[in-house]
C-alpha cells in the first residue's frame, strides 16, 4: 500500500483552493489531498473536474484526492477527521471573500472566517501538523500613495466587514502561536486572478457580460488600484511557505498595480470591445479602498520566489479559458444565487 503524507485543504472547490489543490496533486505525488467544502454557491465540485478523472482510475489504496463535504467550524465533525487522518500539513482557503455581500451579511463572514478558523486552529493544536492561513491585503486596508508598499509588520486599518473578519482571523491565529506554540504560517495575498474564478468577481464578471452583451457596472470611477496575482503564481508561494517557512512567519504575496478600469480595458480590448460603450458607473462601495500596495521582498529575499505571469499578457489568455469553458460560467450565472446578488450588486444596494 502507498505511504502517502495526509494533507488537508479547507475551501477547495473555490476558485483558489481548487486552482492550488490540482498544483500540488501535479506537484507532490508524495501527498494524499483531503478537500473539505461545504460547498456554498462559490465551491464547485466542476473545478476539480480534471483531478476526478484521474483519479478514477486509482484503487482505494492509491488514491491521491479525496473530497469531503463538510463545514470548517463544526468542531465535532473536524475532532474525528483530524484524529483518523493525522494531517502533515493543514491549507486554510475556506472563507466567505465578497467584499460586497459582507456588508449585508456580516454573521456570515464572522461564522466561517473567524469561528471556523478557530476551530481548525484549536484541532491543528490538539493533534499536530502545521497551518498555512490564507489572508489577504485588504487587513492592510487602503493605503496612501505616500506611505509607498507596507510590510507585514503594518498596522491593520480594515475598512470592510470582509476585511475585519480576516483581520480578526490573522490576530487570533497569531495568539495562538504565541500562546500555545501551534505551528501556524499566514500568507497574505492581493488580488487574484485565472480560471475558475466565480463569476461575481470584477475580471470574471467583466468577461463574462462582455461576451454576453452586457454592460459591466463599475465602483466609483473605476480607479481604484490594486495588485493583480495570477492563482498559479499564488500557488507556488503558498506551497513554497509551506516548505520553507519557519512557523510563526507572515509572508506578503503581490501581484501586479493596475486599476479596476485598466483591467477590464485589457479584457475589452482582447475582445474587440469598446470599454466606454459596456461599463456605467455605480455609487462607490462604503468605505471603499482606493490604494492597496503591499510588498512581498521578504519572501523574494528569504525563499526565493518569482512571479512568472505578467498581468497585461496573462489576463488575455484567461479571457480565453473564459471563452473555451462558457458552459461552467453560464450555468453558474443561471443561478438564484448568483442573480439574487447581480441584482444588488449592479445597482450598488449594500444595505
Amino acid at each position: 500500500m502507498a505511504q502517502y503524507k495526509n494533507i488537508l485543504v479547507t475551501g477547495g472547490c473555490g476558485f483558489i483552493g481548487s486552482n492550488f489543490i490540482r498544483y500540488l496533486y501535479h506537484a507532490h505525488p508524495e501527498y494524499r489531498i483531503f478537500n473539505l467544502d461545504v460547498l456554498t454557491y462559490a465551491g464547485n465540485m466542476e473545478n476539480l473536474a480534471d483531478v476526478d478523472a484521474l483519479e478514477s482510475a486509482r484503487d482505494e489504496s492509491t488514491r491521491r484526492y479525496v473530497f469531503l463535504k463538510g463545514d470548517v467550524a463544526d468542531r465535532e465533525m473536524l475532532e474525528l477527521l483530524f484524529a483518523e487522518h493525522r494531517f502533515e500539513l493543514v491549507f486554510h482557503f475556506a472563507a466567505e471573500t465578497h467584499v460586497d455581500r459582507s456588508y449585508f451579511n456580516v454573521a456570515n463572514f464572522i461564522r466561517t472566517n473567524v469561528d471556523g478558523t478557530m476551530v481548525l486552529a484549536t484541532m491543528v493544536m490538539k493533534h499536530g501538523g502545521r497551518m498555512v492561513h490564507i489572508s489577504t491585503d485588504e487587513v492592510y486596508g487602503s493605503i496612501p500613495e505616500e506611505e509607498g508598499f507596507v510590510m507585514e509588520d503594518a498596522p491593520f486599518r480594515p475598512s470592510n466587514p470582509y476585511a475585519t473578519s480576516k483581520a480578526a482571523a490573522d490576530m487570533l491565529l497569531q495568539s495562538f502561536m504565541r500562546t500555545y506554540g501551534t505551528p501556524i504560517v499566514i500568507v497574505r495575498s492581493t488580488n487574484n486572478y485565472g480560471p475558475f474564478q466565480y463569476p461575481e468577481k470584477l475580471l470574471p464578471l467583466g468577461v463574462t457580460n462582455l461576451l454576453q452583451g452586457k454592460r459591466i457596472p463599475v465602483h466609483g470611477e473605476g480607479q481604484h488600484l490594486r495588485q493583480w496575482i495570477h492563482v498559479e503564481d499564488f500557488a507556488r508561494a503558498i506551497d513554497l511557505v509551506s516548505l520553507r517557512a519557519e512557523d510563526g512567519e507572515i509572508y506578503n504575496v503581490a501581484g501586479e498595480h493596475a486599476t479596476n478600469l485598466d483591467a477590464l480595458r485589457l479584457i475589452a480590448t482582447h475582445l474587440n470591445k469598446d470599454l466606454d460603450e459596456y461599463k456605467y458607473h455605480t455609487p462607490d462601495r462604503p468605505g471603499a479602498d482606493y490604494r492597496y500596495a503591499i510588498d512581498a521582498t521578504k519572501l523574494e529575499t528569504k525563499l526565493g520566489w518569482t512571479r512568472k505571469h505578467k498581468f497585461s499578457e496573462s489576463l488575455p489568455i484567461v479571457v480565453d479559458w473564459y471563452i473555451a469553458n462558457q458552459p461552467w460560467w453560464e450555468k453558474l450565472r443561471k443561478k438564484k444565487e448568483f442573480l439574487d446578488h447581480y441584482e444588488k450588486q449592479a445597482q450598488a444596494k449594500y444595505y
